[in-house]
């Protein structure tokens, strides 16, 4: 059989494996240190000074990173397993904390070089992540690790890394280049579509409880999981340090704010340029609404151009969907080839309650919606789904793969245009079934590992809420997941540096969490199509 003749989602599974097994026989591997280093505390002007000591080459001892400057409580935060005398005697703070398992990765894409350091003190894991822009700036924080670099800088893994990564991007580009006009020509053709204002009225009350009701189901699959398992018991996870600190001065008010602020657009335009999803949809389904109520010769031109218009886009839509292979396999490629196994190790635990939590939502919970409120069959639409799905599994980007989403929904699975081109644009930027459990998940599991933190029943639910209310709210944020983490952990007052390791397996549980989120939306496509099956009788217009 012809690999390029075979069916779009086989194609998309080889690549798949084909750069999973690429990026891990490219990967440079962690380099461990030759010898033991060792940790210095003095302390001076009410602060406490940390510096990690290592040889160098020349037998120098030097320091592996700048000092750190901490107060007694962040120093407490940081390193809970240090003991600190009664009083303020801080020089007798003991010092003998045993370095070991020492183990550094340096890798570099096209946005410049990352450092991820591992290492115990006293048998307790600390990691600290970096980037950097050119050598110059790792030499200068980094100096024993620029060996490493200068050997990786001229091997094949590195040129693997950078060249699958600029493929990628590509790719992800022609994705999101087709987005917008596909969002916007889908809109408006849907809602004209739908013959009158009451149906959409209709459908948006139906697909806003639809994300109401699964992101609800997610977040309570997450916290039973994770009462279950148990992930933060006995685990220690200080803060990372402060180069993987991301923190946020957001409220949940400030955020609905910034919300409506984006459903109207003051510029649409503008909003079309950057990208605004929230500000897009508002203006189409205005838009749109106002075509159905314009006299007829101008109702009638209206239609048709934009429904010529969504047939063109919906061309060139299906050309950019053909070249999927070639950017899921450089996208697995880049994954494998830069991240490193032992950190999942260190965070097995919390990684696996993520995964089983997301499998059951995403195999029980939405197949259940499925086969009993959409009358459909559950493998028969995931086997239809499933070419958006990988690609939102190796692109980690709900919003880059919506093309592929609405073409396999509509396509493979055959639920109508006005349902599709309504329920997958909304739910991308909104409904987050993936990513709401995950930031219950994640903080709850820094709850356990917090010592003298006391997790209740009312803590947990209001972990509940605000996740699901964050969930929403965060359509259009940079970075939204961590966002969330942040607003999350603020809700029930724990420490934001608690993210440090969390952000270093942030991306394969992105890749898992993306995919559960397009799924959701797909489903949503069936649930909503048969709830308002009654009401997608086509009107005839009269003159």
């Amino acid at each position: 059989m012809n690999p390029l003749k075979a069916p779009l989602h086989i194609q998309i599974l080889v690549a798949l494996i084909a750069g999973a097994i690429i990026g891990v026989l490219v990967n440079p591997g962690d380099v461990e240190f030759p010898e033991p280093t060792r940790v210095e505390i003095e302390q001076f002007e009410g602060h406490i000074h940390v510096t990690e000591l290592a040889k160098a080459e020349n037998g120098e001892e030097r320091p592996v990173f700048p000092t750190l400057h901490l107060t007694l409580d962040q120093f407490v935060q940081r390193y809970p397993f240090v003991e600190i005398p009664d009083g303020d005697n801080l020089q007798a703070i003991d010092q003998s904390i045993a370095v070991t398992d020492q183990k550094f990765r340096v890798f570099e894409d096209s946005t410049g070089i990352s450092v991820s350091y591992t290492r115990k003190y006293n048998d307790n894991p600390l990691l600290t992540n970096d980037h950097f822009n050119s050598r110059a700036e790792l030499a200068h924080k980094y100096p024993l690790f620029l060996a490493t670099y200068d050997g990786y800088s001229t091997s094949l893994s590195r040129t693997v890394t950078i060249v699958a990564k600029w493929v990628g991007d590509l790719f992800l580009s022609l994705l999101k280049m087709v987005t917008i006009p596909l969002i916007v020509s889908s809109l408006i053709t849907g809602v004209t579509g739908l013959g009158g204002t009451g149906r959409l009225g209709s459908m948006f009350s139906k697909t806003l409880g639809y994300y109401v009701v699964t992101s609800f189901l997610a977040i309570t699959t997450g916290i039973i999981m994770v009462n279950i398992i148990r992930p933060g018991v006995g685990a220690v996870i200080p803060g990372a340090g402060e180069t993987t600190h991301l923190g946020t001065d957001q409220s949940l008010p400030g955020i609905f704010a910034g919300l409506v602020n984006q459903m109207v657009p003051a510029n649409p335009v503008a909003a079309l340029a950057n990208g605004e999803f929230l500000s897009i949809i508002t203006f189409s389904i205005l838009f749109a609404i106002f075509i159905l109520r314009a006299g007829d010769a101008a109702r009638e031109t209206l239609t048709n151009f934009f429904s010529a218009f969504f047939e063109a886009i919906m061309g060139l839509t299906m050309f950019v969907i053909h070249l999927a292979p070639i950017g899921v396999l450089a996208f697995m490629t880049y994954a494998t080839a830069s991240q490193g196994l032992d950190i999942f190790l260190t965070l097995a635990w919390y990684m696996l309650t993520v995964f089983l939590a997301l499998l059951v939502h995403a195999t029980v919970t939405m197949p259940l919606l499925l086969k009993f409120v959409a009358g459909r069959s559950p493998w028969e639409y995931f086997r239809a789904l499933s070419p958006a799905l990988m690609t939102a599994f190796s692109t980690a980007s709900s919003n880059g793969t919506l093309p592929l989403t609405m073409t396999c929904v509509e396509k493979n699975a055959g639920v109508s245009n006005r349902t599709s081109s309504f329920v997958l644009p909304l739910g991308a930027t909104i409904n987050m079934d993936g990513t709401a459990l995950y930031e219950a998940v994640a903080v709850l599991f820094i709850a356990q590992a917090t010592a003298g933190f006391e997790l209740s029943l009312s803590t947990q639910i209001i972990v509940a809420v605000t996740a699901l209310l964050a969930s929403v709210g965060a359509a259009g944020i940079p970075h939204a997941g961590l966002v969330m983490m942040a607003i999350v952990l603020q809700a029930v007052g724990l420490p934001l540096d608690a993210q440090g390791v969390i952000i270093a397996v942030d991306r394969v549980l992105d890749m898992c969490r993306t995919t559960v989120n397009v799924w959701s939306d797909s489903c949503g496509c069936a649930v909503i199509e048969k709830l308002t099956s009654e009401e997608n009788t086509p009107i005839t217009e009269t003159a």
